[in-house]
């Protein structure tokens, strides 16, 4: 067995696409699986993605498309919304991925290699609408418009799309109102230059909740399916808009270790690296074979949770790079190679993400896409 594995949970997944389909009735939604599917497994995500019938998959760069068209063997659409090397650019648009355009720059090149290959590029156009990140400026738009007029064989126009600046967060109400309207008159733009978008699309999961007017003809769904809310805000105002007392989605993530050695310590002695803790009393330490090489924080140390035997104990000491300490003086039968849940639930114990996110000051997106790619990833039912 593996110093750790994580169990991705198919069931809940299940649930968590029943959820968003039953939001987003009339809108399609695109799965977004950048930075290892947020650190699930991009592989594995995407079986279970598939069996739960996404077939729209959104990704950062052309190398995780790359390893999506080499995953499965079923057609899907795929999206690029950012990097692409210069070198991968033909393999885009031969493979007829979609893929974001957002400067001149990757307009003259995309024309070039289509005119020269023969077909034609599958382009979103990405406004910049306020949170001036990528995205062409209202300024830009005479210039590429007639770019694109002037070459209409050689793209297909198949979305137009913009990024909003924290619509989990109330505190950015204005400023996403004044995106969504400034998205809207760029629109009409295209459409009196005769340039029509197949796909209109703004929303990643904040917004798609908290601002339905965004959802248009497709949302782009990440830290929702995977059973996390955008943030607690957004969960909150979830729950009392629809007059709901219980969390819809269930955490597909689970991360387990075992024990490996077992150790009694005295009265007065420290324990790991340096001083940081001292034993009170005689204690019992578990010693578990993960560490901050390995995703579990270091920030954790002497603040950390595990659960062992159905029972939630302290990780005491520093947290090692290959290892943590926990106390299980108060667990009884504890033996060498028993489970340790890192995130998850045994019994009626759980531990979720947040609970690693609030005491070492990370967000989840955080947490989760730091856990190494290393890990091995195991479906579950």
């Amino acid at each position: 067995m593996p110093a750790s594995v994580i169990e991705l949970s198919l069931s809940a997944l299940q649930n968590n696409i029943a959820f968003l389909k039953k939001q987003f009735e009339n809108t399609k939604i695109s799965s977004v699986v950048k930075a290892n599917a947020y650190g699930h497994g991009l592989k594995q995500f995407l079986i279970m993605a598939v069996e739960c019938g996404i077939d729209h998959f959104s990704v950062f760069s052309s190398d995780e498309a790359r390893k999506i068209k080499s995953c499965l063997k079923k057609p899907v659409d795929i999206m690029i919304m950012g990097w692409i090397n210069d070198e991968d650019l033909e393999w885009v648009i031969s493979n007829q991925i979609d893929f974001f355009v957002f400067n001149h720059d990757r307009v003259d090149k995309f024309l070039e290699i289509s005119k020269r290959i023969g077909i034609p590029a599958k382009i979103h156009i990405e406004l910049e609408t306020g949170m001036n990140r990528t995205g062409f400026h209202y300024r830009e738009l005479n210039r590429l418009i007639k770019k694109l007029n002037e070459n209409k064989q050689y793209f297909e126009f198949k979305g137009i799309c913009t990024h909003f600046a924290g619509a989990e967060s109330i505190a950015n109400y204005k400023r996403i109102h004044d995106q969504i309207k400034k998205f809207k008159s760029l629109h009409k733009r295209f459409l009196k230059n005769y340039l029509i978008p197949e796909t209109r699309h703004t929303a990643c999961s904040a917004a798609a909740l908290s601002y339905p007017k965004t959802q248009f003809d497709m949302v782009r769904i990440g830290i929702l399916q995977y059973g996390f809310w955008p943030s607690v805000e957004t969960y909150i105002q979830f729950l009392s808009h629809n007059n709901m007392q219980k969390d819809p989605l269930k955490q597909i993530l689970s991360w387990k270790s075992v024990i490996m050695s077992l150790k009694k310590v005295k009265t007065g002695e420290f324990i790991s690296y340096g001083t940081s803790y001292l034993a009170q009393k005689d204690i019992k330490i578990a010693l578990i074979p993960v560490g901050y090489s390995q995703g579990y924080a270091r920030n954790l140390s002497n603040q950390g949770r595990v659960i062992i035997h159905g029972q939630r104990v302290g990780v005491i000491g520093v947290v090692n790079m290959n290892m943590l300490i926990a106390d299980v003086t108060t667990v009884e039968k504890v033996s060498i190679g028993d489970e340790v849940v890192l995130i998850g639930k045994q019994g009626d114990i759980s531990i979720n993400v947040s609970s690693f996110t609030e005491l070492s000051d990370q967000l989840n997106y955080e947490l989760l896409t730091r856990l190494p790619v290393e890990i091995s990833r195991v479906i579950t039912k």
